[in-house]
């Protein structure tokens, strides 16, 4: 008899029990991690959070309770601070109750978020709040996402707090305002699909040709017989479904669709595409329909209503009210803005109310120059955006990764989609202004993050760089935290 048995005393684990026993460990530590992550960021969201009144989803939400498409509008502003009659991006309508209505163009799937809400407490729900903590929430889904990409949990981590404060996702989580709700629904979700994407298929971050999967130079063939292609892997099915779901938030991330057709469970670049494509259709069908069925239009109508609209009102921001809301000659304006445009640097702040004065301002008035010195600051953020690389250089550490592309299908489908969904942006009039950064970014950061991980695990395991790497990539997501806590405080400063 084994004497441990026979003295009661348990048997060592064998090797196979203790590496489950690490595995569960290391997951429970995983979801720690999140959970802190996630308090933290909120902690620090809604020490920043500012306090605005563009509460379109919550008039939105309203509306669908009164079983009405239409938000009532104009109403005049009350002593208790509840009226939309300044909002600018909505379509009066006739409405059928007598009621004067008015249609926004979002699309409304944050006010379906906030109907619970706004049923308990009407028009005195805390949007902003709310989608800050949901923005908590989106921060604690990259962590998890990050897990499914094979990189050492220090790049986990720093990957996860560029995200939360080295982006413009900070300003947007703070401000939370109804554009920034868009993006915080649509994140969450794009960055939900994107981790169930890798977990189903890890083989995607390998290093190996792919002729066949839909970018080498010959594409394999369908399936044979109607069964085999029409046949849904539903988990891919699902990924496609909470991707068609981000993009009912936010229209522009429809065109990161490739990173699907790479990544996730089916076998092969056609089962891919046609169960996330199927997954994703529903959603973004029952948002056409409902533009059909509210506007008799597929384009909702308020956009271009809009468009013409701030063309003429804001002649400074080089729109063209003769050009298309989406149309390519906006590139070159806005791939300016993006990766060009700078912090204004030594600005004569009190020039209006002083007079022309030859010399530097601040010197001529005897001032010294302060970092958030209203009246005389050594730089200020420009409100039409400023240059990604400025506003968060670590976006730089996807550059090692992207070597990869054509034999890595995460790498390959991450790039594409970044990619397009940037060139669509660029194409848009108008870049987010008033903002801070470029807030369209936000779009395209579910797809970049992997990239970013993948390319700073790629440094640090170089023998070459494996000296500086780390101290680098780090060195890269500090400066772009502290860039863009400056950011958050001068736009609650402006009063943007």
């Amino acid at each position: 008899m084994d004497r441990s048995v026979a003295q009661g005393r348990p048997e060592a684990p064998s090797g196979d029990a203790r590496m489950g026993t690490q595995d569960d460990g290391a997951r429970r530590l995983a979801v720690v991690a999140g959970v802190l992550l996630a308090v933290v960021a909120f902690t620090v969201y809604i020490a920043t959070q500012t306090d605005r009144f563009y509460d379109h989803f919550v008039w939105q939400a309203a509306a669908f309770l009164e079983g009405q498409a239409a938000i009532r509008y104009p109403v005049e502003m009350s002593d208790s601070g509840i009226g939309n009659a300044f909002f600018q991006d909505v379509l009066p309508v006739v409405s059928a109750d007598g009621v004067a209505r008015g249609l926004i163009p979002f699309p409304p799937l944050p006010a379906l978020v906030l109907m619970p809400f706004v049923a308990a407490w009407g028009f005195s729900t805390d949007d902003q709040t709310i989608f800050t903590f949901l923005a908590a929430i989106d921060v604690a889904i990259c962590w998890w996402m990050l897990g499914r990409v094979r990189i050492p949990p220090m790049i986990r981590l720093a990957t996860t707090v560029f995200f939360a404060f080295g982006t413009v996702f900070w300003y947007t989580a703070q401000l939370a305002t109804t554009w920034y709700q868009a993006h915080i629904v649509a994140l969450g979700l794009a960055l939900l699909a994107v981790g169930l994407a890798l977990e189903a298929d890890p083989a995607a971050q390998d290093d190996e040709p792919f002729v066949g999967e839909g970018v080498g130079p010959t594409l394999s063939p369908p399936p044979a017989g109607w069964r085999a292609r029409l046949a849904i892997d539903p988990r891919q099915f699902a990924v496609g479904l909470l991707f068609g779901l981000a993009c009912t938030a936010r229209l522009s991330v429809i065109f990161a669709a490739p990173f699907f057709m790479l990544v996730g469970a089916g076998g092969s670049w056609w089962r891919r595409s046609w169960s996330a494509g199927l997954g994703a259709a529903m959603p973004v069908a029952a948002l056409l329909a409902y533009n059909i069925a509210t506007t008799g239009s597929v384009v909702h109508p308020a956009y271009e209503r809009l468009y013409q609209l701030e063309a003429r009102a804001y002649t400074n921001l080089g729109y063209n009210p003769a050009w298309s809301v989406e149309d390519p000659r906006y590139l070159v304006q806005n791939l300016g803005i993006m990766f060009l445009s700078t912090p204004d640097i030594l600005p004569d702040r009190l020039r209006d109310t002083l007079g022309t004065i030859d010399e530097p301002l601040c010197t001529a008035v005897g001032a010294e120059r302060g970092l958030f010195d209203q009246d005389c600051p050594i730089a200020m953020p420009r409100d039409v955006g400023m240059s990604v690389l400025l506003t968060s250089p670590a976006f730089l550490l996807m550059i090692p990764a992207v070597r990869r592309y054509g034999r890595s299908r995460l790498v390959t489908g991450a790039s594409l989609a970044v990619l397009l969904v940037v060139l669509f942006n660029l194409m848009h009039f108008s870049q987010g202004w008033v903002q801070f950064g470029y807030r369209f970014s936000n779009d395209a950061v579910p797809f970049a993050l992997p990239l970013i991980a993948v390319g700073f695990a790629t440094l640090v395991g170089d023998r070459r760089f494996r000296a500086w790497a780390m101290p680098l990539g780090v060195g890269l997501v500090v400066v772009s935290v502290a860039v863009n806590a400056w950011g958050v405080v001068w736009g609650r400063l402006l009063g943007w």
